[in-house]
């Protein structure tokens, strides 16, 4: 669940020639030869050869040593993460390997990793990967195709549902001998499958044979990647200690990278206390995501000494959505007026003036800070795509621009109450002794859940707006585990949700958006959209043929994703606010798509006197979740 933050040299999968061969072995056998590369790209040929020594922006020669102390909130009780049961430790994903490496600095691109070869038949109806014959588990024995089986059908049936959703088009898995793995695909029009392919993390077989997979467990599992478990202690901390012999430490995805000792990750409560523990000196670097925190709390002893860094790096990424986002499984919210009436009356600028120290901006699209996002009225291939679902969408799609309210930010709010109240009763709801009630006398109030309280000073505003309609909200905020319990279950009436996404959106679209996934347990439809178009067009971004029948497609999209008004938009920064001790250095530069810590390293030159200057730090008052 990657790929969002998603060809040997010459192959787009986009631009390959399509023939009508059953399977990859008939196709080397009767038709034109496969090609076998090093990469695959979704937009274009990819920027890096076949023997390329490592990634342009990390510093091949960085030091080897050091500890990174890091912080979590919440807790933890399992070491799986691929399953609904239990909550995860973060950074698990170290202590494996994927097929191919997702490059950081190019969109929808990744090149060989624990695949040393990928092999694409010219009828694209599969993908094979053959595995480096040096690749071995931490116990020393080989990685095999075996493994890659066992793991995909081990995802597929026991996994998180956004599995079986992400691989829906892949048919059959084969191992064709000790080292190549094939896949075969439902047709040929799904592009990305093949890099969905590629980010698949490889788990051993023969250390999960006899174990359930699908419940939780706390036996450190065997890996194949730069770090294992050192220790851990469950719901307070993990620490990761580095492979001196890694099988893949020299290799050009690796180099430069997996710089650290250990990683330790210390858990937290919230992030007031989080933020407590790296001014103390207890945690070594810090990503910013509370704009006052940014603009207020980083005023100390350490920073004015010159022992704490600070810096904004602008990135690329497509930002997505973030918003409040409706339970639409509850039927308070089925009204698309009503909805539209809840985002009326929250008042953004009053929060970004007042809360955020104006640093954000507003949300517009699910596909913000891309070109995929969609704006003004639809034209040319996108209008005609839309025209295909005319009297089955809103009509406003075809005469009037998307827009979100804007108000003067000072926080009397009048025309938008206005309009809101207007949209309610048309959706049948009045005021009554100040309380706004359907037909029946049923009140109108609802949950807003939280997984934290670092949100309630944007929830309680919201509340207090809604209060004036004659609504009653209510805000409940639980620990991080008793959240993803509640969400898994959708046992919510209004909670902050939403969708990161890529610049290829794709296979992860069934999961945000589909019917079948509004009614799976454990699927990232938060808001329980589900809607036959909706369902038309996510088949339609899967199947594009190339890049700008993709982003017409996803704009479409977008639109009549807005026009259902199933979210209350909030607000984006297009850059990583991160702060961090001085014994830490990093590349000279950042790469578009990623913030890519895994590059930065100890400087020994710096690392004593930064160690001594946190041991005269004032003793931290307030303690992690012990």
């Amino acid at each position: 669940m990657h790929r969002r933050d998603l060809l040997a040299s010459g192959l787009a999968l986009g631009l390959a020639p399509t023939l009508s061969l059953p399977s990859l072995r008939r196709a080397r056998a009767q038709g034109p030869a496969p090609l076998r590369t090093h990469a695959l790209s979704l937009l274009g040929e990819p920027s890096l050869p076949a023997d390329f020594t490592h990634w342009p922006w990390v510093n091949p020669e960085a030091p080897k040593g050091g500890e990174l102390a890091l912080t979590a909130l919440g807790s933890f009780d399992s070491f799986n993460p691929y399953i609904l049961r239990g909550t995860p430790a973060v950074g698990l994903g170290n202590i494996y390997d994927t097929l191919l490496k997702e490059s950081a600095d190019e969109a929808s691109t990744e090149y060989a990793h624990l695949a040393g070869v990928i092999e694409v038949p010219a009828d694209r109806m599969g993908v094979a990967f053959e595995l480096r014959p040096e690749a071995r588990w931490h116990d020393g024995r080989p990685v095999t195709a075996e493994d890659v089986v066992f793991t995909f059908d081990a995802l597929r049936t026991h996994g998180r549902p956004f599995y079986r959703a992400y691989w829906a088009d892949v048919t059959d898995v084969v191992a064709e001998g000790p080292r190549r793995v094939v896949f075969r695909f439902r047709g040929n029009e799904n592009r990305e499958l093949a890099l969905i392919l590629g980010q698949l993390a490889v788990l051993p077989k023969h250390w999960w044979e006899g174990k359930d997979f699908s419940r939780p467990i706390l036996d450190p599992p065997l890996g194949s990647g730069p770090y294992r478990i050192e220790r851990f202690e469950p719901g307070r901390g993990i620490t990761y200690r580095r492979v001196p012999e890694y099988w893949g430490r020299d290799l050009p995805t690796m180099r430069g990278t997996n710089n650290f000792d250990t990683m330790r990750y210390e858990y937290f409560r919230d992030t007031t206390v989080a933020l407590e523990a790296f001014k103390a000196g207890q945690i070594d670097f810090r990503t910013e995501n509370i704009a006052k925190d940014w603009a207020t709390a980083y005023d100390f002893p350490a920073v004015r000494r010159g022992l704490v860094k600070r810096d904004e790096i602008r990135h690329e990424l497509p930002t997505g959505m973030q918003a409040f986002a409706v339970n639409l499984r509850r039927s308070l919210f089925g009204d698309a007026r009503v909805r539209r009436a809840l985002i009326e009356v929250f008042d953004f600028e009053w929060m970004n003036a007042n809360l955020f120290y104006g640093s954000y901006t507003r949300t517009q699209s699910y596909f913000s800070n891309s070109e995929l996002a969609s704006g003004g009225l639809p034209q040319g291939r996108e209008l005609a795509i839309l025209e295909g679902f005319r009297g089955r969408i809103p009509d406003p799609v075809f005469t009037e621009p998307y827009t979100l309210p804007v108000t003067d930010g000072s926080g009397n709010n009048r025309e938008g109450a206005r309009r809101a109240l207007a949209l309610l009763r048309e959706a049948g709801w009045t005021v009554r002794e100040r309380r706004l009630v359907n037909a029946q006398g049923q009140p109108f109030e609802f949950e807003i859940l939280l997984n934290g309280p670092s949100f309630e000073r944007v929830a309680l505003p919201y509340v207090q707006w809604l209060q004036r309609l004659g609504m009653n909200p209510r805000v409940r905020t639980v620990d991080p585990a008793q959240y993803r319990v509640r969400m898994d279950a959708f046992d919510f009436d209004m909670t902050v949700g939403g969708a990161g996404q890529s610049l290829s959106p794709g296979n992860e679209q069934r999961d945000y958006w589909t019917c079948e996934k509004a009614r799976q347990n454990g699927s990232q439809n938060v808001a329980g959209i589900c809607d036959p178009v909706i369902d038309e067009l996510v088949e339609q971004i899967i199947t594009a043929p190339g890049r700008e029948e993709l982003v017409a497609r996803t704009r479409a999209l977008d639109r009549v994703l807005l026009w259902h008004n199933f979210m209350v938009p909030h607000w984006h920064i297009r850059t990583f606010r991160i702060a961090w001790w001085d014994k830490l250095d990093r590349p000279a530069r950042n790469p578009r798509f990623n913030l890519a810590l895994d590059s930065w390293w100890v400087d020994p030159s710096r690392e004593g006197a930064v160690e001594q200057a946190r041991q005269q730090q004032p003793a931290k008052t307030q303690t992690p979740t012990h």
